[in-house]
Parts: structure tokens; C-alpha cells; sequence
């Protein structure tokens, strides 16, 4: 049984399904619609400005996203009190890199920080052995409850209606100004009862539900997910496991809905001329806890002195999660699930993808690279285990999510497999592992503000624009959402200012042969894009934007200022270096005097060290750092955000010249017989390189899937052949 934390967490703060219904409008009236409720957005003789068309992660905040910028809003979800807010894969927000663009949502006002606050039931900071620009948020959800806060900020958000239904087409016509590359506009869309409601723009949100079909073994549905509901009805019956497939408990009355929605809406685009391929993703089996044997099994617990997501909730140090915590557990494969997959896989047994199901084969079916499924882990990486993570789905759920264990094997075959783990031996599977794919637009079809080329008024965001996970859905769709509502003054991120920037430069300009997961290697200024300093990076921009309301903006003010205060406490105590040597620490080469601030760029000083020091010096300003100590500030985020300011000071110069000397670099050329396996990059960089044998370093940067720091070693290497050349060149000018 799952060790027990004290379920009574408290319930008090949720938003009733009462008050959220209240806020739903089924069927859609014209009836008192929404007018902007900000100055400065252009009128409109449509019924309203934007409509959102989705509830999924990317359609929560370009709604929110498109309200708080003024514009009357509207967003179409069928069933909204069960679709808006849903997790469809795993309970959890944030990770390397994610975590980070969560931590850019939310200075930008966005929603999925707050949310994961309030419904975190364990926090951790991941890579917390390297640097702080590397590191990542990321905490476990109680699914109910995130679902709940969520619903519970999209019903506070003014300007905003949500309505209940489906959307099966979009409305155009001739495009009279605008982008000169669009031939149509945007008029309005068509809702499955087949009224119309006009606009002027539309995001579409459609997750993997665009002629999405799901895979439980040879079984087949058209739809985008197996509902989670349907996990927790059945989470109580744990007396024996599930055998059967019921194509009547795949999916539930609005994931058919949207289904059917999204399929005609495919259509619609494929019409247009945007070009559609297939991608594919999975999740693993869900488990009843109780059935489980957690004595075998590695123990995780969380931090002990856990960091929110979001920038509302660092006004001090010591801050608590709402919920109770709890722990995960971890386990691993064995030699016998390798040798059971692979006899699955062998005899032909499981999921068929890339067939003429739908009329979509284009593109194949190329499921995620850094989340594969149990039968691609063994294939690409045989003789090893692999680490399974067993998570807490909530804090009154009886269910286990096993990350790690994704698979699309029949399932009979899933509950054998499942024997072969150490724990799992005779827990019971509620509901069966599956595989969903699905059409996507290539992104190149974009702009940077997520608008498409060929019709004005029409965004895309989340897994339609082919990326894998949450927070890339959320930031996207934040994005677009931001445009939509007001595309004269458009909100667009560049790579040195956020991860947010380089996920968008990347999909518009090299496009994605495969689902696009963020991570930091694929940022070439992460040294200055860490996840503590996202607010100081953005939030200033979503002001000037009018996307920030006044609340976040006052509390930016308040933090900006703490920072500015540290930094010059920082900067102003100083001591000599034969004091800082007298000490143990290095002070300067010079031998002069060195402040806190320069002691903080020597790799393994830390604040304790050098404030200690200059309490014990009684040195000039030491009652400021007393103080700030006294205060507990050591443990602030805000001094914790000087303090990397500070750390990262002197490679912030060396990261710049990096990126000028790539851009001087581009028409240098790769030698032709280039072994890239004798070079130290990743597997993807060594695979996308040695596939397309790219003759020009800026050739090297345009393959999708290569990263930054992978163009960087080429051009180190350019480089040293180039001066062998030279050298050799030489050496037989002299002998001649």
C-alpha cells in the first residue's frame, strides 16, 4: 500500500463546479457578449474578438492570455467542468527546461504556475548537482485538484466566456489587408450545432485530437486521449486486473465530440494547403497503488524546502504548498521485460501505425525521441534496465502513474509484462498503456507570433504546431493568444530573451520531423535564461504589452527592487584579498580588493562563505549583510537571483562572443569526410549531422534537431583542422 501523508489535505480554496458551470454558456447565445474591457483595442462589429478553440493546456492561457489584453474572448471546449484543465499524460508540471517555461508563463501573467502551485502534491529541483541555469522546477499534481485551479482562474478571468460545445470549421474570406502572403482571413468559425459565431481571429488548440486515433494494442479509436475519469472510476476495483478492451469506455461523450470536430477541422486545413504530417505519443498503464509492493522499491521524496512555480508566491522565504506532500517510488526493468517486449514485438503482436487508417500517411508516425515507449528503449538501447517511476496520481486516488513504462502492446501482453518488475509483480492495471497519433501542421507554415502565413487571423498552438508536453503547449499558447487579441502590438520573444523564443524560432524556422520536446542544449544564451530570473527577463515586456495586470506588475516592482538592493550590497562590501586568503578564499589575481560580488564568480564560493567572513571582519556595509541574514534572505529567491547574477557575471561575455563568432562562422565549410562519432556530442546531434552531412556550418544550423552547443563544437573543430591544414601547408613549403 502507498505510504500515507495525512489525506485531509485541505479543499476550502477550490473553485465549486458549481460556480465554474455558472460560467459556461451552453448553447452559445448572442446574447450580452463581452466587449473589450480594455482602451486601445481596436473595435469590432464581430461577436467577439477572439475564439479559442480547445481547453487543453495551450487553449487555457491563449484565452486567459487573449482577455488580459483587452480583447472579448471566447473559449470552445465540449464539456468544459471535465475537459478544461485535464492532464492526459503524466501528473506532473515542470522538469529540465520545461520547468523554465512554465517559470516565462507565469511572468507573463499566464496561469500554469499558479495552478501547479495549489495542486503540487511533491516539489523538486532537478540537476540541482550543476549549475543554476541548468536546473529545473518541477512537482507532482493531484490531477483533480489542478483541474479544479484551473477552472477556478479561467472563471476569474474578465472578458472571458467559456461555451460548451465543439468547433467544426472555420469561417473565411477575401483577405483586404493584413499580411500580404494571405489570400483569406479569418470571419469566424462553425460550431457543431452548426451556428456561426463571427471573429476576427481564431487559435486553434487541438492537442492530439486533429484525426487523432488511439492504439491499445491492435484495438483501435478515433479520438485524442483515453479519459482520466475513467481511470478513477475504476481505481476501486483492484480484486482482479483488466483483460478486456471496451470500446465503450475508450473515450468518453466530449473526447468523441472533439474528435469528430477536430477530424473536419483537419480537413479544412488540409484544404487550405498547409502541409500535414503524422506524429505519435504515448503513455503507460495506470495501476491501483494498493496493489502494489512499495518495500521493493526506491524511495523519492521531495525537497525539503520546496521553490514554487510561480513569481507571486516569492514575496519571502519559507514559502509552503497548499496541499499535503507525498513521495514517489522507483523501480527498474529486468532482463525478463526486455526479453518479453522484445517477443511481443517479434511476433507481431501490438499496436500497427503509419497505415492508410485515415487517409493520412505522409511524414510516417514518429513518436517523442526523449519520452520513447518501452518498446523503442529496448530497441535502441538493448541489454540495459531503465528506471520507472512510480507517481501518485492524488491525494485521495488509489492510482499510480509508472512513468517510463509507455507501450502500446496488447493487453494481455502489458499485464505479463508488468510481472517482470520488481513491486509490480502483482499490482493490477486499471487501465491499459496506449499510443495515440495524430496530424500536425508544420510549423514553417507560421510566423514568429504563431499567426499562419496563409490565413490572417488564424493561430496555432500546442501539439498541432508538432511539439510533445504541457509547457511547451502552455507557452505557445500564451503566445498566441497575446497576438490574436492584438496583432498590431505583438508579443514576440527572441532567443536571447527566453526559452519561450527559441522554442518558437526553432519550429518556425528549421521545423520538426518529430515531436519537439524543449531542453536547455537547444538554447545558445541559457547561461542568462535561468528559471529563477524569468520575470526579470519578461515581465517587463508583458507590461509594456498590457498583458501583465496590475497585481503581478506591483509584485515585479517590489522583487526588482530587493535585487537591485542585494546587488548593491553585493558590490559595495569589499575586503582585501590577503583578508579573503586568510580565509581560505582566493580574493583577487591583482591582490587588490574584492567584494562579495566578485568573491560569488569563483566556482564553489557561496553567499554563507563570503558573508561570514564579512560579519567576522566587521568590514564596511557588514550590518547590511547582518541584516539581510537576520531577515532570512539567504534563503529569498530574490537573493538567490543576485546571487546567480553574480556567478554567472564573468560567462555571460564568453556566451556572446560564442554566438557573434557563429554568426561571422556560417560560410565556413565542414569537411566532407568529417567521422562525426569521433566528436563529443548527443545521439541526436551525431544522428541528424552524420544523416545530412551538412556542407556549410550555417547548413549545420538549420537541421532540425541540432543543437547550439553541437554547431559550437563543429566550428571548435573547423577551426583545428583548418590550422592542421595550415601547418601541414607549411611544412611542405619548407621542404620544397
Amino acid at each position: 500500500m502507498l505510504p500515507a501523508c495525512g489525506r485531509a489535505a485541505s479543499r476550502s480554496h477550490m473553485c465549486s463546479s458549481e460556480v465554474f458551470r455558472a460560467r459556461c454558456i451552453s448553447p452559445y447565445t448572442r446574447l450580452g457578449r463581452l466587449r473589450p474591457v480594455h482602451s486601445g483595442v481596436r473595435a469590432s462589429s464581430k461577436d467577439v474578438d477572439v475564439v479559442i478553440v480547445g481547453g487543453g493546456h495551450a487553449g487555457c492561457e491563449a484565452a486567459a492570455a487573449s482577455a488580459r489584453r483587452g480583447a472579448s474572448t471566447l473559449l470552445v471546449t465540449p464539456r468544459p467542468e471535465a475537459s478544461i484543465g485535464e492532464m492526459s499524460c503524466n501528473p506532473s508540471i515542470g522538469g529540465l527546461a520545461k520547468g523554465t517555461l512554465v517559470r516565462e508563463v507565469d511572468a507573463l501573467d499566464g496561469l500554469m504556475g499558479k495552478a501547479a502551485d495549489a495542486a503540487g502534491i511533491q516539489f523538486r529541483m532537478l540537476n540541482t548537482s550543476k549549475g543554476p541555469a541548468v536546473r529545473g522546477p518541477r512537482a507532482q499534481m493531484d490531477r483533480k485538484l489542478y483541474k479544479q485551479h484551473m477552472q477556478q482562474l479561467l472563471a476569474a478571468v474578465p472578458g472571458l466566456e467559456i461555451v460548451d460545445g465543439a468547433v467544426t470549421n472555420v469561417l473565411l474570406e477575401a483577405n483586404h489587408g493584413g499580411s500580404a502572403s494571405a489570400n483569406k482571413a479569418i470571419a469566424g468559425i462553425m460550431l457543431a450545432s452548426g451556428e456561426h459565431i463571427t471573429c476576427r481571429s481564431v487559435v486553434i488548440t487541438t492537442g492530439t485530437f486533429l484525426r487523432g486515433v488511439v492504439h491499445v494494442g491492435s484495438k483501435t479509436k478515433a479520438a485524442g486521449r483515453m479519459p482520466s475519469s475513467d481511470t478513477e472510476n475504476r481505481s476501486d476495483r483492484t480484486a482482479q486486473a483488466s483483460t478486456s478492451f471496451s470500446s465503450a469506455r475508450l473515450t468518453d461523450k466530449a473526447d468523441a465530440v472533439a474528435a469528430a470536430a477536430a477530424g473536419t477541422l483537419a480537413q479544412t486545413l488540409s484544404d487550405a494547403g498547409f502541409s500535414l504530417s503524422r506524429l505519435k505519443t504515448g503513455t503507460p498503464p495506470r495501476l491501483a497503488a494498493d496493489t502494489i509492493d512499495f518495500s521493493q522499491l526506491e524511495h523519492q521524496p521531495g525537497d525539503q524546502n520546496p521553490l514554487p512555480f510561480s513569481f507571486m508566491h516569492m514575496g519571502g522565504p519559507g514559502w509552503r504548498p497548499d496541499s499535503c506532500q507525498v513521495s514517489c517510488f522507483g523501480t527498474r526493468t529486468t532482463a525478463a521485460t526486455e526479453a518479453w517486449v522484445n517477443e511481443c514485438v517479434a511476433s507481431g503482436r501490438g499496436a500497427k501505425f503509419g497505415v492508410d487508417m485515415l487517409g493520412v500517411t505522409q511524414g510516417g508516425c514518429i513518436e517523442p525521441r526523449y519520452c520513447p515507449s518501452l518498446e523503442t528503449k529496448f530497441r535502441r538501447f538493448p541489454n540495459r534496465t531503465h528506471h520507472v517511476w512510480l507517481e501518485p496520481e492524488g491525494l485521495d486516488s488509489n492510482v499510480i502513474y509508472p512513468n517510463g513504462i509507455s507501450n502500446s502492446m496488447e493487453e494481455e501482453d502489458q499485464l505479463q509484462m508488468l510481472k517482470t518488475i520488481p513491486g509490480l509483480e502483482e499490482s493490477v492495471m486499471l487501465v491499459p498503456a496506449y499510443a495515440v497519433e495524430y496530424d500536425y501542421v508544420d510549423p514553417r507554415e507560421l510566423q514568429a507570433t504563431l499567426e499562419t502565413k496563409r490565413i490572417q487571423g488564424l493561430y496555432l498552438a500546442g501539439q498541432i504546431n508538432g511539439t510533445t508536453g504541457y509547457e511547451e503547449a502552455a507557452a505557445q499558447g500564451l503566445v498566441a493568444g497575446a497576438n490574436a487579441a492584438a496583432p498590431e502590438e505583438p508579443l514576440i520573444i527572441s532567443r536571447s530573451e527566453g526559452y519561450t523564443g527559441v522554442l518558437l524560432d526553432d519550429l518556425i524556422n528549421r521545423g520538426t520531423a518529430e515531436p519537439y520536446r524543449m531542453l536547455s542544449a537547444r538554447a545558445e544564451f541559457r547561461l542568462s535564461l535561468r528559471p529563477d530570473n524569468a520575470d526579470c527577463r519578461l515581465t517587463p515586456l508583458g507590461i509594456q504589452l498590457g498583458l501583465v495586470q496590475f497585481q503581478r506588475a506591483a509584485a515585479f516592482a517590489a522583487r526588482s527592487t530587493e535585487i537591485a538592493h542585494i546587488h548593491q550590497t553585493l558590490q559595495q562590501v569589499a575586503l582585501p584579498t590577503h583578508i579573503w586568503r586568510r580565509h581560505g578564499l582566493p580574493g583577487r589575481p591583482d591582490g587588490g580588493k574584492a567584494s562579495l560580488a566578485d568573491m560569488l564568480h569563483k566556482p564553489d564560493t557561496t553567499l554563507e562563505q563570503v558573508s561570514a567572513v564579512a560579519i567576522q571582519e566587521e568590514t564596511n556595509g557588514c550590518d547590511q549583510v547582518a541584516s539581510m541574514i537576520a531577515d532570512g534572505a539567504l534563503q529569498h529567491p530574490s537573493t538567490a537571483t543576485a546571487v546567480y547574477d553574480c556567478f554567472y557575471q564573468p560567462y555571460l561575455a564568453r556566451q556572446q562572443q560564442e554566438v557573434a563568432q557563429l554568426k561571422r562562422d556560417e560560410a565556413l565549410v565542414v569537411p566532407v569526410d568529417l567521422d562525426y562519432t569521433s566528436l563529443q556530442l548527443s545521439g541526436e546531434d551525431r544522428e541528424k549531422l552524420s544523416a545530412a552531412r551538412p556542407r556549410t556550418l550555417a547548413q549545420a544550423q538549420r537541421i532540425p534537431g541540432v543543437t547550439p552547443q553541437a554547431v559550437v563544437l563543429l566550428l571548435q573543430m573547423i577551426k583545428r583542422h583548418q590550422l592542421v591544414q595550415t601547418v601541414q601547408q607549411r611544412q611542405q613549403l619548407q621542404v620544397s
